[in-house]
């Protein structure tokens, strides 16, 4: 603890604030090599991290060793202060902007369609609704937005650094999130399901046994995979991918054997698949998903202002046509439509609009 002190004084000292901050990331290897007092070897390029992500390997239980490594990386990362970020109204009348955090590949709910600076979707939608109930909070018809691409893996990180203000796309509220962030009302429910070939002999999740499996790091089904499988000698080998399209590509080339993710978001993979026959869904993950915005966590006043917006949309009945937009109709780019009836959940969850967590039941077990 003392040696890590040192370093952590050091850091401050030789590399100032701004630096320091710069490589949180990278942990105490990380600024022991800044320093000069290790040497460090070069980072992959963008190209070999994501082909090491890729890489298939059975889940197996974690063992002291590794927990261990944890632990010493996470006390190393905790050492590096976090930037204290003002109140979020107060930080964007103070800077005259807003910058709302959008996926790529999210459909229907936050993606590029044509104009890579202009996502769209569902969830973008309702995430100008509420900029524009910020405007009128704040009394500033002329706010700036400003539009940041952020992933499944740092979508909680940009947040709490202050990058981004407001994020709504297809981020599940669940309690271990909420240690991190803070979450809106609810807009969506979900579950996850099994998109594999359709001659494939698989219609459950127990039939993912000595099967080669993909879900996109960072997300709910990789938790709901881990959960159901992590602890028993299922033989299943568990690909993650960078983000959803690069998962469905690993399944179209056959290089794994099912893909695993929110029942919408595998039928928009379905949908815009060359062939979309060649594909099923099948399975009930018994899982239930609620989508939520994401805000900084203790930010009261803001959360206010976001959650009223979407309360009004709900209780104008204005949501309903923006569903039926997203998810009845043709949508960009290709003109596709999800035929995506609203469910009973997410009829409840508009007549009674709450912040809690999904709720994940007992997964089935794999004999």
């Amino acid at each position: 603890m003392v040696f890590r002190r040192v370093i952590s004084i050091l850091g401050d000292r030789i590399l100032g604030d701004k630096i320091q901050r710069d490589i949180k990331g990278f942990g105490l290897a990380g600024l022991l090599a800044a320093t000069g007092l290790v040497g460090c070897q070069p980072q992959a390029d963008d190209k070999s991290e994501v082909d090491s992500s890729l890489e298939s390997s059975p889940i197996t239980d974690s063992s002291d060793s590794d927990v261990s490594i944890a632990d010493e990386q996470t006390q190393a990362n905790t050492s590096l202060a976090t930037p204290k970020i003002q109140p979020t109204l107060d930080k964007i009348r103070d800077s005259g902007e807003i910058v709302l955090g959008h996926r790529d590949a999210s459909i229907p709910f936050s993606y590029i369609a044509t104009d890579p600076t202009q996502p769209v979707g569902y969830a973008i939608d309702l995430q100008r609704t509420i900029v524009e109930a910020i405007k009128k909070e704040l009394d500033m018809p002329n706010l700036k937005v400003t539009y940041r691409l952020t992933t499944s893996q740092n979508r909680i990180e940009e947040l709490q650094d202050g990058s981004v203000d407001l994020s709504c796309d297809s981020t599940s509220n669940k309690p271990e999130r909420q240690k991190q962030v803070d979450f809106s009302v609810g807009f969506f429910v979900t579950k996850a399901r099994i998109l594999t070939h359709a001659d494939a002999e698989i219609a459950n999740f127990k039939d993912l046994k000595g099967k080669k499996v993909v879900t996109t790091d960072g997300t709910s089904s990789q938790d709901y995979l881990q959960a159901m499988y992590g602890k028993k000698d299922s033989n299943i080998n568990l690909s993650v991918a960078p983000d959803h399209q690069e998962a469905f590509l690993m399944l179209e080339n056959n290089r794994v054997d099912a893909m695993v993710l929110d029942d919408v978001l595998l039928l928009s993979k379905k949908a815009n698949a060359r062939h979309p026959d060649d594909w099923k869904i099948v399975g009930d993950s018994r899982v239930s998903e609620i989508y939520g915005c994401l805000l900084r966590q203790g930010d009261g006043d803001f959360k206010a202002v976001v959650d009223n917006a979407l309360k009004a949309e709900y209780a104008t009945g204005n949501i309903e046509a923006l569903y039926d937009k997203w998810f009845m109709q043709p949508i960009p780019p290709k003109n596709l439509n999800l035929n995506f009836p609203m469910s009973d959940d997410l009829k409840t969850l508009i007549d009674n609009p709450h912040d809690k967590a999904g709720v994940m039941n007992r997964p089935e077990t794999v004999e």
